[in-house]
Order: C-alpha cells, then structure tokens, then sequence
C-alpha cells in the first residue's frame, strides 16, 4: 500500500464507536476499506486507541522490506 491512510470513527448507534481504516487515492479521496472494527467500544477515545493501533500496524507491514522478486 503506497497511498495515505485515513482513520474514521463513527457512532452508529448512541454510546457505539467504530474504527475504519480507508486507503485513499493520490488525492487523498477514501477509495477502498483496508480493515474495520469487528466490535464497537463504549468510547470514542477506547476506538480512536484500538483504531490508531491497527493503523501502526498496517504502516508497519507496509514499510517492512519483502524479499527480492515479491511485490
């Protein structure tokens, strides 16, 4: 993944908080879901946490060298 990252939280219901990890083109557009809370958290400051965790985690994947011939 080369394009920017964008974290999104959202309160579906009252008291209900989900993360979503959104790949975003050159211009910064979200085009495509890169990984999602499967469970809400009570806050928004507990989904804002586990969600900037998981995004540390997929930069971290994508910064990591690949072996020669892999893409």
């Amino acid at each position: 993944m080369k394009n920017p990252i964008k974290l999104v939280i959202d309160e579906p219901a009252p008291g209900s908080f989900l993360w979503t990890l959104l790949e975003c083109d050159a211009g910064g557009v979200p085009c495509k879901v890169v990984r999602a809370a499967e469970y809400s958290a009570d806050t928004y400051e507990a989904a804002l946490a586990a969600g900037t965790r998981m995004m540390d985690a997929e930069i971290r994947k994508n910064m990591a060298p690949r072996p020669a011939g892999v893409s």
